[in-house]
């Protein structure tokens, strides 16, 4: 029973990094941008957030660089694609495209430093528990704070004037240009904000999850997070119920050699892929739902004089 409390415990790590990432991106979806740069700016920001720690031993100050680090590239990202009006898409891969090599090429002086060991956030008590205290009271704040930030995020959108606002930006920009809303300001918001959510999941892998610097450590969970926002049909609870299972899926694998089942590696490793695919598959067999869930306006550009 041990092993299965370690189970869910990586599980909610796990999920964090995937919930934090495809919540930034449901932002930029929502206003009606699609930012295929979440790879990208996942590596620039873990290598952000660990070399922070490492110059400065505080964690603290590794979190906000990967969030200054993911702000910022999906701020360049924004002005090109809302008031340059290039594609989303091309633009997006080669944002990815960049972070990939940029932090491959300035992450080589990294590959070998270590951070300070991580302390323990064991909650009085709670974590003492049988069974249930491993699980779920042994985590970092970000953890549960992740959680926070899904539940604010579903008040904001559907409780707020503000999020109203930046749902029908998504939905019709040209209603909302009409009534004198400054569409490419909100989008431009919408999109630093998704990045710095990106930011903070990119830092998390680094300082927490794995806390070490390797060439390519985010290991495709960009990608998986842009399936989720659509696994999820684009909404937060969705996204977070999403996380933990893609989490669960990615330690599966280590669950499953742990007890010994005789199974190739590599074919553990595709569980995670092959999972996305699969869901993937099952929710375009019914396109009438998405259309039903998905922003009106994503994709699109718009042009304010025309």
């Amino acid at each position: 029973m041990e092993s299965y409390a370690l189970l869910i415990a990586a599980t909610l790590s796990a999920g964090t990094v995937l919930a934090l990432a495809s919540l930034g991106l449901l932002i930029n979806e929502k206003a009606g941008i699609v930012n295929l740069g979440a790879e990208g700016i996942l590596l620039c920001s873990a290598l952000a957030g660990f070399a922070a720690v490492v110059h400065t031993g505080n964690d603290l100050a590794g979190f906000a660089a990967g969030i200054g680090a993911g702000a910022l590239l999906a701020l360049i990202f924004g002005g090109l694609v809302i008031w340059l009006n290039t594609n989303q898409y091309a633009t997006g891969l080669a944002v990815s495209l960049f972070g990939t090599g940029f932090s491959a090429f300035a992450g080589i002086s990294y590959v070998q430093e270590k951070i300070p060991e991580r302390p323990s956030f064991a909650m009085p008590y709670l974590s003492d528990i049988p069974l249930v205290g491993p699980a779920l009271f042994r985590h970092h704040p970000l953890v549960y704070l992740t959680v926070l930030i899904a539940l604010g995020m579903i008040w904001f959108l559907y409780r707020t004037r503000s999020g109203l606002v930046l749902r029908s930006v998504g939905e019709s920009p040209e209603s909302a240009h009409a009534l004198g809303y400054p569409v490419r300001l909100i989008r431009l918001m919408a999109v630093v904000a998704g990045g710095a959510l990106c930011g903070l999941a990119g830092a998390y892998i680094s300082i927490v999850y794995t806390p070490l610097w390797v060439e390519g450590i985010v290991a495709g969970k960009g990608w998986i997070a842009l399936a989720l926002t659509t696994f999820a049909t684009w909404r937060p609870a969705r996204v977070l119920l999403g996380a933990y299972l893609f989490g669960g899926v990615t330690m599966l694998q280590f669950h499953l050699q742990g007890v010994g089942v005789d199974l190739p590696s590599q074919l553990l490793t595709m569980l995670p892929y092959v999972a996305t695919i699969v869901v993937l598959a099952l929710i375009s067999r019914n396109p009438q739902w998405i259309k039903i869930n998905m922003p009106t306006s994503i994709g699109k550009p718009f042009y304010p004089g025309a």
